[in-house]
């Protein structure tokens, strides 16, 4: 949204009429979203994604090059969306899993950071919790769902302006300002 105007691409912007009874709603800026006629609600927040920083015992770091849109065959963290009801730890560890093929351990908050995620001609807006873990065995890493390719890169010296996504590059930054690992 700039200057009061809804971007096309905004999920609210999407809504013509109220999902519940159908009558067209007279507004679509107001979140929650509320139909005059029935009372729906319907409130417009993040969808939330887990990543990690996923160090193996030398420091290295696990990346991937993203197999698709958006930011197909940039480098990135490991991660996806949250399902509901699952907890944002074991749902990076379940996305590590489907996406590299590792286990973690030792997973510890680090940060959040808002994101956008244009996906299908939609923009989402996240809220990314981002972590960092330990590989059991990083030998085991390849590339698996959506993963064009696998990297090991020192996450200490990694410029965070090589990363996908803007949340991404601050979540890096942020390690490296608190002495990462």
């Amino acid at each position: 949204m700039s200057d009061g105007v809804l971007d096309p691409a905004e999920p609210r912007a999407l809504f013509r009429c109220c999902p519940r009874c159908g009558v067209a709603l007279a507004s679509t800026r107001a979140n929650p979203l509320v139909c005059g006629a029935c009372g729906f609600a319907y409130f417009f927040n993040p969808a939330v994604s887990a990543a990690g920083i996923l160090l193996r015992g030398d420091g290295r770091a696990l990346f991937i090059r993203r197999g698709h849109d958006p930011g197909k065959g940039a480098l990135a963290l490991v991660g996806g969306f949250v399902d509901a009801g699952e907890r944002p730890e074991d749902a990076l560890c379940r996305e590590v899993r489907e996406e590299v093929g590792v286990e973690l351990t030792a997973v510890t908050y680090l940060s959040s950071l808002p994101n956008r995620y244009p996906y299908r001609g939609v923009t989402y807006h996240v809220a990314d919790l981002v972590f960092t873990a330990r590989i059991v065995d990083g030998a085991a890493a390849r590339a698996l769902d959506g993963v064009a390719a696998v990297e090991w890169h020192d996450p200490r010296t990694l410029d965070p302006a090589s990363l996908a996504f803007a949340s991404m590059r601050l979540a890096l930054e942020t390690f490296q300002r608190l002495g990462g690992g």
